[in-house]
């Protein structure tokens, strides 16, 4: 491991597994063949800086994201938490099984770490979850969760089994994005369900908000640190912020030395209001 890698801290106890709270996301990887090299770079690098956890899914680039990381985690799969995504047009019991076998070709293993349905479809989630069964009892995915599950679908989904079983729920959840703070995310703590929090700088919209950079300029850090360290100060949360840039790998890195205090608090909720009452999840 280099001498820059950082210790990455971990999701304590309860929570089913110590994933790390900060990892690589992919959406939008694979998209334009001449980023390729400059994509497997971006992951690589990424590892070498001790951001073990790499987020991925079949519907990214159409399993291009996926053979991307494939070819960055080439030879050192043991150091890599890996996680994929099932599309909900494919969450029957047996179509779960054959997506997942899918997947691990284009990653080139043969077992995820974390697998998890992107969002809710027409199957029913009872076969979702006989499929990722199957899988766990293939030893083909260690864990399971979800994505984009509001939380009438979290309490239809703990109907259907323990709700420890669910190892995270990966939703948006930014500064501009905390409608999940008034139900969702009390829901999962108390069930001891990881958030895995996509977009948590709004695909770097929230760095041009003129409040957000005047407070990050008093704090000395950067605006996006200054978001990132939000999403990161929220317990039992996991942040998966996607970067093709080595600056910008460094720099979130950093995010997890930015420790708000009460009075950081009260003025990021004057720029970003928290929810009053309930609010609809919303997806990118």
């Amino acid at each position: 491991m280099p001498d820059e890698a950082a210790m990455i801290p971990t999701l304590p106890p309860p929570y089913v597994r110590p994933y790390p709270v900060l990892g690589l996301g992919t959406w939008r990887m694979g998209e334009a063949a001449r980023r390729r090299k400059e994509e497997v770079a971006a992951l690589r690098l990424g590892l070498d800086l001790g951001l073990t956890l790499v987020d991925t899914a079949e519907m990214y680039a159409d399993g291009e994201a996926e053979t991307i990381v494939g070819e960055a985690i080439a030879g050192r799969r043991g150091d890599v938490i890996l996680v994929s995504k099932v599309l909900p047009e494919n969450a029957t019991r047996r179509g779960t099984v054959a997506a997942c076998e899918r997947s691990l070709r284009r990653l080139k293993t043969d077992c995820l770490d974390l697998y998890l349905l992107h969002w809710r479809g027409t199957p029913p989630l009872a076969e979702t979850l006989a499929g990722f069964e199957d899988l766990l009892s293939a030893g083909k995915i260690a864990d399971w969760g979800v994505s984009n599950f509001d939380v009438d679908d979290m309490r239809e989904l703990a109907s259907l089994g323990p709700a420890k079983a669910c190892a995270t729920n990966q939703v948006l959840y930014n500064l501009g994005r905390r409608g999940i703070e008034f139900d969702l995310a009390p829901w999962c703590a108390e069930h001891a369900i990881a958030i895995m929090a996509y977009s948590p700088v709004e695909q770097g919209r929230l760095i041009r908000h003129p409040g957000l950079r005047q407070l990050a300029a008093d704090r000395g850090v950067s605006p996006a640190q200054l978001a990132l360290a939000f999403v990161l100060d929220r317990p039992g949360t996991v942040a998966i912020p996607k970067t093709s840039s080595p600056e910008h790998l460094r720099e979130n890195i950093a995010a997890l030395t930015v420790r708000l205090d009460d009075a950081d608090r009260a003025r990021l909720a004057e720029l970003f209001p928290p929810p009053r009452r309930a609010v609809p999840l919303e997806m990118l």
